[in-house]
């Protein structure tokens, strides 16, 4: 698919001008949309540098946190948490890295209810290649300088934390 051509003006000033005219104050608004926006062009860009490693990015999300683990493994539930994902979609995502070797299963030695995830020598050797195609983009994160970045992760990090995300 082409890249479409780029709008001769910004939707999202527009609508909130719109919006100030016709229902109130529009900063949240331009806000959340923005950042909605944002997501989409931020994945495309990384599932786009994930895509020729037959990764999508939770996948890499998971294999990253197995290479940065102390011991190349964890158990399925600190994933979840983690990853801060539903335990049906780890497994899901476990079962497809499982199934293209690259982690395996094995049972907790002390706790049999649990299993652990530990990532194999094809996983880490796809994290490091991986790695350098979404950092070669910056993540899609383009037009910031490094202090922005880190504004604006500090910025969205008080929306997380406002939400419960984190304490």
């Amino acid at each position: 698919m082409a890249p479409r051509a780029p709008l001769p003006f910004d939707p999202i000033n527009r609508a909130a001008e719109l919006w100030a005219e016709r229902i109130g104050p529009s900063g949240t608004m331009a806000a959340v949309t923005s950042v909605m926006r944002v997501q989409q062009i931020l994945l495309s860009a990384v599932d786009g540098a994930l895509r020729p490693h037959g990764l999508t990015f939770a996948r890499y999300e998971a294999l990253v946190l197995l290479s940065f683990s102390r011991r190349g493994y964890l158990p399925m539930r600190v994933m979840g948490e983690r990853l801060q994902l539903h335990p049906t979609s780890v497994t899901n995502i476990v079962d497809r890295l499982q199934a293209d070797g690259l982690v395996r299963r094995t049972p907790h030695p002390t706790d049999r209810r649990a299993t652990l995830v530990e990532i194999t020598e094809a996983g880490t050797s796809l994290v490091e290649v991986a790695t350098k195609s979404v950092t070669d983009i910056d993540f899609g994160l383009r037009g910031l300088t490094s202090a922005q970045a880190a504004q604006l992760t500090d910025l969205l990090g008080r929306v997380r934390r406002a939400a419960g995300d984190f304490h």
